[in-house]
């Protein structure tokens, strides 16, 4: 659906990104993940032909964006940062509105209304003005107006920045019901749970693409991974000594009542490595697997020391 070629773009001496190869299938959900100022809306700005690239190429639904932006912005839609809607002007005119604007039929634009309000549960509210709905239902009318005219491809740039917990999940609970059905989507985005929870796959992005990869694989190639256990004591030198005679056992370190156990196959150690630390006088309060977040892995991608704000 999208495809990139050495595409970047420079805004005076800077490059917001540059040289990004990248590929997004028909139906996937593609997450795009940085900080704040790594060049996520930059991207989308040129995958929507909203500015020209500086360098290099992409493809929307096999359309050049240098030489036939009309059409591509005619195959996608588009969610900004801030929903843009007419405030003096009710859900149904702001839809129509806009539906005119892409060349909807009257008959269309009626049916297309109906369909979009009524999944976004926006269909009783139809008659009222914009400005009295909440940030998310603005949120989920500007998602309705992004799909209005059926685009291949939806582009949705921070849609729950700045928004409560109750309006950022009425946003993700639509966005998921768009995932279902199919639809490819590209989300830019920091935050973490949401790129989790919602994508098929991530694209690290701070100035140029780092990796993109599934959340499954990104958490099942990288960082330790190991067995938490919680004592009811401080671990002493014998039960160091006890965790690292087990076979599989690559590291034991200890703080605060805990042991934190280094092992490539968790679930084949930790048998023998509770029988061994029984056995040495511990009391076991409770075991677990090291599961590596996708926080963890966003740190280790970006080259990030959380504890210092800087690159490693």
């Amino acid at each position: 659906m999208i495809r990139t070629a050495g595409l970047g773009r420079r805004f005076g001496a800077a490059w917001a990104i540059r040289d990004m190869n990248l590929e997004v299938r028909r139906g996937e959900v593609l997450g795009l993940l940085g900080p704040n100022g790594a060049g996520k809306t930059t991207t989308v700005r040129l995958l929507t032909a909203l500015i020209e690239p500086t360098e290099g190429g992409a493809w929307v639904d096999g359309l050049d964006v240098r030489t036939a932006p009309d059409a591509v912005r005619a195959r996608v839609g588009i969610l900004t940062e801030t929903p843009g809607l007419y405030e003096k002007l009710s859900a149904t005119d702001n839809l129509d509105f806009f539906g005119r604007l892409h060349g909807l039929d009257a008959a269309t634009r009626a049916e297309r209304i109906e369909r979009y309000l009524r999944l976004f549960s926006l269909w009783e509210r139809r008659d009222d003005a914009a400005g009295t709905f909440s940030k998310g239902m603005k949120q989920k009318l500007a998602i309705a107006r992004a799909l209005l005219h059926d685009p291949a491809v939806v582009f949705l740039d921070e849609p729950t920045a700045a928004l409560d917990p109750e309006a950022a999940y009425i946003v993700r609970e639509a966005v998921e019901g768009l995932r279902r059905s199919g639809r490819t989507i590209v989300l830019a985005t920091h935050n973490l749970d949401e790129a989790n929870r919602l994508c098929d796959r991530v694209a690290f992005i701070r100035g140029a693409l780092l990796r993109v990869d599934s959340p499954a694989e990104l958490l099942g190639t990288m960082g330790a991974r190991g067995v938490d256990i919680a004592l009811s004591q401080e671990p002493d030198a014998d039960l160091l000594a006890a965790a690292q005679s087990v076979e599989g056992v690559a590291g034991v370190e200890s703080f605060d009542r805990r042991l934190v156990v280094s092992a490539d196959e968790p679930a084949a150690v930790t048998p023998d490595l509770i029988r061994a630390l029984v056995a040495a006088g511990a009391d076991i309060l409770e075991v677990r697997e090291r599961v590596t977040t996708l926080e963890q892995a966003y740190f280790e991608v970006m080259g990030v020391r959380p504890d210092r704000d800087e690159a490693a």
